[in-house]
């Protein structure tokens, strides 16, 4: 199969407006402020592959006077209608070259890496973000567990997609979204976590922290899969 950036198609944006941080996507996110507050050190951050901002407005709730940016105009588009006085920018697919070289203190991707196929395109990406950190500068990059595309979720299903139980790094993977209004299955990337590391010491990072977030019993919420397998990575990096 051959990925089509999902995020790309105008509708898509729409139904991706409509969704919040809650559901499966809730075990990062109650997560991050702890490890942010632990690793990272300064105000400066950029998020990458912010989508419609719900990702960004969650770092400036943390504190942080933060920059999203994204390929995707649409979604562009929301963010600045959802928080006026934020910060936005619509970049080319891989070109950092209207931000500043070492100026952040946090670099966050949440769940864009699942979007980005091809190895080399996955460690320029890498490369051209370490390059954007500070010194001491971190690089938090979730992304979906290859576990994600084998079970069932509050938030996502998959039992239609049998094949993703054969996918190797670097294939595409089916799955949908079942808390928004679009009911067509997004295409993803698959890539292990061994191949995480192989990349990531190829980009001129290091890893310092990995997570994998559980949900409890006592959440209150009729958890599916996410009490006994973790649907989400969190990679806390620094530049080499």
């Amino acid at each position: 199969m051959i990925l089509h950036n999902t995020y790309e198609d105008p509708c898509r944006a729409v139904a991706y407006n409509e969704l919040d941080l809650g559901g499966t996507y809730d075990l990062v996110f109650r997560n991050l402020p702890k490890l942010l507050k632990k690793h990272v050190q300064g105000a400066r951050a950029l998020d990458f592959g912010c989508g419609t901002g719900r990702s960004t407005r969650f770092l400036q709730r943390l504190g942080f006077n933060t920059t999203g940016v994204d390929i995707s105009a649409e979604m562009v588009g929301y963010a600045r209608q959802h928080d006026p006085d934020g910060s936005y920018t619509v970049i080319e697919d891989g070109n950092f070259q209207s931000l500043p070289e070492s100026g952040f203190d946090l670099v966050q991707s949440a769940f864009t890496f699942d979007n980005i196929s091809g190895l080399e395109r996955r460690a320029q990406i890498f490369h051209g973000l370490g390059k954007l950190l500070d010194v001491n500068g971190i690089l938090v990059n979730i992304v979906s567990t290859p576990e994600i595309y084998t079970n069932e979720w509050v938030t996502f299903s998959t039992r239609d997609f049998p094949a993703n139980r054969s996918a190797k790094s670097g294939d595409v993977v089916e799955i949908v979204t079942t808390e928004y209004s679009d009911a067509r299955p997004v295409e993803d990337v698959i890539w292990t976590h061994g191949d995480y590391l192989h990349l990531i010491a190829e980009s001129g990072l290091r890893v310092i922290r990995v997570e994998y977030p559980l949900a409890t019993a006592d959440d209150g919420i009729a958890w599916k899969s996410e009490t006994r397998i973790a649907p989400w990575a969190i990679y806390l990096l620094k530049r080499l």
